[in-house]
């Protein structure tokens, strides 16, 4: 029987010879008597034997009822999942994204107008305090219309119902 040194090992295991000390220290690799030397064959089945210990998934390892479990609460999820989008209790991510992305960008629209629709009426004014009154009420109309997105979207959503049916 030949025998290896720890860089031999280390290089056919694709290691440093670092790890093949480290692994011969935790009782891993064995080398051959009182020799610092290690027999390839027993090195490759000694560490093949720990990484399979190390590593419960194998296909060795496999649970076959534990999988069946995982595969049947995997599929009762979904069902569970689906049947809450039939029922309207979930929305879809792309859906909800839609409606928000709309809502943001006609309220930023409303909010942008303001200074607009405004500027004459608010040039006429001279009393800081009803400018605040006037442009707060504005502002609570666009919050308002904001806080109202069913009515704003109701064509998009009976669109998404029937759609779900």
């Amino acid at each position: 029987m030949k025998l290896y040194d720890k860089n031999a090992v280390a290089k056919f295991l694709d290691m440093t010879p670092k790890n093949v000390e480290r692994l011969t220290d935790k009782g891993v690799l064995r080398t051959v008597g009182e020799t610092k030397l290690y027999s390839l064959t027993e090195a490759n089945h000694d560490y093949i034997r720990y990484l399979r210990d190390r590593n419960p998934e194998t296909e060795e390892a496999v649970d076959l009822n534990e999988e069946r479990a995982k595969l049947t609460k995997a599929k009762r999820l979904n069902e569970e999942l689906d049947l809450a989008l039939k029922r309207g209790e979930l929305h879809k991510a792309e859906d909800v994204k839609k409606i928000m992305s709309a809502t943001l960008i006609n309220f930023k629209s409303r909010l942008s107008a303001i200074p607009a629709e405004e500027a004459d009426k608010l040039a006429t004014m001279t009393d800081k305090a009803k400018i605040f009154l006037y442009l707060n009420t504005k502002i609570k109309e666009a919050l308002a219309e904001l806080s109202n997105f069913e009515e704003i979207f109701k064509e998009e959503i009976q669109e998404d119902e029937e759609g779900n049916d």
